[in-house]
This record gives C-alpha cells, structure tokens and sequence, in this order.
C-alpha cells in the first residue's frame, strides 16, 4: 500500500510475564514460587490481557487483546488532545508496556499512522482502560470482547477509521456530556446536600532563591528576585480572580531544593504547577519569553542545556545530586504520567497564545527536555522562562516593575483561560489525579 503498513505483534503468557507482574495493578507485589501462585488465583478470579496484536495504516488501525474471559466494554473518543478510551473492568495487563510507543512513518512523504501509540492500566478502583492517541479524527469501527471458538477466554477487538473532523468533534463532544452525566451514580453522594466545589489550587513555583542565586545580569540584577516578585505577583492576581486558589513554593529569599517543590505540588493536590524563571546565555541577541514542558528526550540542544542548568540548582545550593523523583516503573503510572505530560502541553500552547499577545516570544517558544522540577506523574507542570538576563532589551524589561506585573496579569489570565475550558474537573479529564488517587 502506498502510505505503508505499520503491524507488531506481542503474545506473553504468565511465565513470560512474571517480571510484570508486580507493575500489575491488581496482582498483590510478592516474589518467588508463592508470588507466581498468588498472581495465578487472582487472574483465575478476574480479568487478564496476555497478548496482543496491532495493526496500523494511515487511515485505519485494528488492535486485538487476548482476554482470559470475556467482558463488557465502553468506547468513546475525546478531543484535546485526540484520543479513544476504551474501559473496561480492572484488568492484569501482562503486556510489555512498550508495546504501545510511538510508531511514526519511515520518511516524511508517508503519513503517520491513525493510532501511532496507545497506553492501558488502571484507572481507578475496579476499573481499566486503554487509550489510543490519535494522529487525525478517527471513529469507532467496532470495540467488542468477543468469546473465543473453544469458549472461556476472549478477544478485545478494536478497529478504527478515519473519518471528518466534524463528526469526530461532534462524537467527542457527546462522550464528554455522556461522562458528566455518569459522574454521580452513587446513590448517597446523589442524596447529599450539594458541597461547594474546591477551587484548583495553582502552585507557582519562584525558580532558585537563597544561596541559588540563578542567573545575574548587568547591574546585579538577579533571577531569584525577579521571579519571586513575579511570582508574587501572578499568586495576587490570580487570588483577586476568586477563581483558583494558590501556593508559592517559596514567598522569600530562600532555597528550597528541586524535589521538595514537586512534593509540595503532590501532597497538595495541585491541579497546575507553573515554574518561573529567567535564563542567562553567552549569546546575546537572544531575547524572547519560552515554555517548557517535560520530556524523556530534549526537544533540542538548547532546551538540554537549560534543563541542565536548572536540574543543577541543588548542587548551586550545596546538596549532593538530586535523586529522580516518581519514577515508578509500573503501567498505572506510565499511563497517568503520558496523560499529564499532554495536559501540560495543552497549558503551554495556551500560555503562548497569552504571551505573544503583548510581549516578546522566542524563535522557539514551546520547547522540552528533562527538567526535575516538572517530573511530578500527576501534576500538570511547565517552566516558563521569562525572557533572557544577558538580553539588554530583555533585562530592561525584567528590570521594570510595569513589565513585571504586565508579565504576570499575562500568565493569569492564561491560567484562567486553562480552567475555564477544564471546568468539569471530575470527568475523565481529570485522568492522572483520579488514577494514582485510586491506586494509593
């Protein structure tokens, strides 16, 4: 076929799968002979994927999950980003995880897969999924778990095909209303006196401080004070807004290393995490505001050298170097952690459309690599570099209270923007924080 077939191929028995089964979310962690038999009577007693097989083109993709029984299943698909979820009960996926990467076409003439990668585990307690990124509007051919020929297990069939952006965006926008409509089944919550909601609570990060200087420009003029004032000023404006609630990782002159202040996001429940900072470069015609969001791989030498530079803060503070944070290497949290990570680009698209309507961008604006301060799997975060102390113009403006607060009212009303559009923040959406919620 002229676009090219894309088609892998994964089959794991229990044997095979032993190393994953204590990723497995259902399986209790347990080793040796008596783990193998414990994993054993809990597949026996519910729902396990053992294999499966995919296949993709640029217009269609069919995905087959070998299932020890048949069960029941519900598809949809969600915009912002395009996807297909497809839940179904609490299932042991016993599945390479990276069987569901990124596939992309083998030269830029050939367009990409329909599906080019999908992710499955929990989501919360009794219930699983398995979402499938998309690379164009698609619709659900067929979601099905249909019984075998020899009868006790069974085969999840999902085919997709593309189709018009308006029928997808019209099925996307009825799945959401179907979700909300769900959301409250249970009978006692339905019968109690309505609660107010609690507003997102936004944690703004001020970047360096303390003996961590950051970056020093002409004058004496340095980072750590120029990101707390306007991170200051963006927890007033916001706090003014009544519509989200905030917390500073620090409000003084002080060092606070780099896992503390993705811990403190964690434990308190933020809902968006935004890090403030101002870089410093040999060259210095650069100029310009850049958003960061995180990654495996930087997205280019430029955003690895800046990640570098922050990911050394601990070390400019005196401290050993950092250990990675949340890295938990089981399926649940690969799946929450590539939810938020989109989520988080979402906020930084929009934090740039914000910008760029009063002030500088980069060449480069939405830029990605390995900052530690981002890495929390269930709070969507960004880095926003303000512009460039070595800049004269840029210093100028970083130098200006005006500016400063200018810059600030910018980032909140993009944050305003961001939960406005995310005002259902207990439907699906809210993905990362109802899974790992489930699985504490």
């Amino acid at each position: 076929m002229a676009f090219g077939r894309f088609r892998t191929f994964c089959l794991m028995g229990l044997t095979a799968a032993a190393p994953l089964l204590a990723a497995a979310p259902a399986v209790a962690a347990s080793s040796g002979i008596l783990g193998a038999r414990s994993a054993a009577r809990d597949i026996a007693a519910g729902v396990a994927a053992t294999g499966a097989t995919v296949e993709r083109s640029a217009t269609s993709a069919k995905f087959v999950f070998d299932l020890n029984r048949p069960v029941a299943v519900d598809a949809y698909v969600l915009a912002d980003p395009d996807r297909v979820v497809v839940e179904l009960p609490e299932t042991n996926f016993l599945l390479d995880p990276a069987l569901g990467r990124a596939v992309v076409a083998k030269s830029k003439a050939e367009p990409p897969p329909l599906a080019p990668s999908f992710r499955f585990g929990q989501f919360a307690r009794g219930r699983s999924r398995i979402v499938f990124d998309l690379s164009g509007p698609a619709r659900i051919v067929k979601a099905v778990a249909e019984p075998t020929e020899s009868g006790g297990a069974a085969r999840l069939v999902v085919e997709l095909a593309d189709t018009a952006p308006d029928a997808f965006r019209a099925a996307a926008r009825a799945a959401r209303a179907a979700q909300l409509q769900k959301a409250p089944r249970d009978e006692t919550a339905a019968a109690a006196p309505p609660q107010p909601q609690v507003k997102p609570l936004v944690v703004i990060d001020a970047g360096h401080g303390g003996v961590d200087m950051g970056a020093v420009g002409a004058k004496a003029i340095y980072e750590k004070d120029v990101v707390l004032d306007v991170s200051r000023r963006l927890a007033a404006k916001l706090e003014a807004s009544a519509k989200v609630r905030t917390l500073l990782t620090r409000n003084s002159d002080e060092f606070v290393p780099l896992n503390d202040r993705v811990k403190l996001a964690r434990k308190s429940g933020a809902a968006l995490f935004v890090s403030v900072h101002a870089d410093m470069l040999n060259e210095t015609s650069v100029h310009g505001a850049t958003v960061y969001t995180v990654s495996d791989r930087a997205s280019d030498a430029e955003a690895a050298r800046v990640a570098a530079t922050e990911n050394a803060a601990d070390k400019a503070g005196g401290m050993a170097e950092a250990e990675e944070i949340g890295d938990v290497n089981d399926i649940l949290f690969d799946l929450t952690r590539r939810e938020t990570r989109a989520i988080g680009h979402q906020f930084a698209t929009s934090l740039i459309d914000f910008w760029k309507a009063g002030g500088d961008l980069n060449k480069n604006p939405i830029r990605s690599a390995g900052f530690v301060v981002l890495k929390a799997p269930d709070v969507p975060s960004v880095l926003l570099e303000l512009g460039y102390m070595s800049n004269e113009r840029d210093l100028a403006k970083l130098s200006s209270e005006q500016w400063r607060q200018s810059a600030a009212d910018r980032v909140a009303q993009s944050i305003e923007r961001y939960f406005t559009k995310r005002t259902a923040a207990t439907d699906e959406i809210a993905l990362p924080a109802v899974g790992l919620a489930a699985a504490r």
